[in-house]
């Protein structure tokens, strides 16, 4: 921003978000959409196969397999794409950030509370200091034309939908505390939500109270300076009264407790439509083969 025009970076982003939102829209909505689709809908299979070099030392790059679904999928992302394009709409960048969110939570996961609590630690400090400590976080929110944060209007009973008066919460207060929750879909392996439930109500109350504060003091707030204490301390507030704080520390989760959110402690080939992106890659993880060696910085 000190060195470029805004002009420029938005316009950049734009066409950015635009092709990583409409990929990201479409993997979000194609498992619902296919419950609409009549039984005698015309679905033919495609293959888009991409591959380096010749003869034996063939090998593929891209092997991606879709249908007529996904297409119908990836057009109607393609209309809500050509209007964040041209409108910059609040409901067109909400969706686009619903969507980001959900592949976030999707693909990567914490597999233990102790890491959890290690990550969220320090993006409670990383939140405060830029926050409090410098304007950074608050200028690239306000300047940055990009869904990198859900917005709410505040003027929608004045001005429908037309409504330029914002709140905003960034991508990252979604992401990350969902990743916290993962760790707990059954319960210590006792079948139970409990600790995912806890979660999900320490989550309201912490963002909750992120808004009652900002009201109360008219400033920015970091909402992981609220969502990290409850979304920790809720959770070991249960372990504490059920006598669980060691087996809590001590558990777990394994591609058994959560087949659709593998690890991407690889980087695997996948072949599927976008419904089918998490069977796949976590078939591809427990029957490896041997492939080129990727480099960690594709993430």
């Amino acid at each position: 921003l000190q060195i470029f025009s805004q002009e420029y970076i938005n316009l950049l982003l734009s066409m950015y978000f635009f092709v990583l939102g409409i990929l990201a829209l479409s993997h979000t909505i194609s498992p619902m959409m296919n419950r609409f689709f009549p039984a005698n809908f015309p679905n033919k299979q495609y293959q888009l196969l991409f591959t380096q070099g010749s003869g034996e030392s063939k090998e593929e790059i891209v092997n991606y397999e879709f249908d007529t679904k996904d297409l119908v999928c990836l057009a109607l992302s393609s209309v809500v794409g050509v209007w964040y394009l041209l409108r910059k709409h609040w409901i067109a960048n909400n969706l686009f950030g619903l969507a980001f969110s959900l592949n976030g939570v999707e693909l990567l996961h914490l597999n233990n509370v102790s890491t959890g609590c290690i990550l969220l630690g320090g993006l409670f400090i990383y939140d405060v200091f830029w926050v409090f400590g410098t304007n950074v976080m608050v200028t690239v929110a306000k300047s940055f034309e990009a869904p990198i944060k859900l917005v709410f209007p505040q003027d929608l009973l004045e001005k429908g939908l037309e409504a330029d008066n914002f709140a905003m919460l960034g991508l990252g207060d979604i992401v990350i505390p969902g990743h916290w929750a993962l760790p707990f879909p059954y319960s210590l392996k006792k079948n139970t939500h409990t600790y995912f439930y806890t979660s999900f109500v320490a989550y309201i109350f912490g963002l909750g109270l992120t808004i009652f504060i900002m009201h109360i003091f008219k400033h920015a707030q970091p909402a992981l300076l609220y969502l990290v204490p409850a979304c920790i301390g809720f959770p070991l507030l249960v372990a504490l009264a059920k006598g669980e704080v060691t087996e809590m520390f001590s558990y777990e989760s394994s591609a058994e407790i959560l087949p659709h959110t593998p690890r991407l402690t690889h980087f695997p080939t996948v072949s599927g439509s976008p419904a089918s992106l998490a069977d796949s890659m976590q078939q591809k993880l427990s029957c490896p083969r041997r492939r080129r060696q990727q480099s960690p910085s594709a993430m």
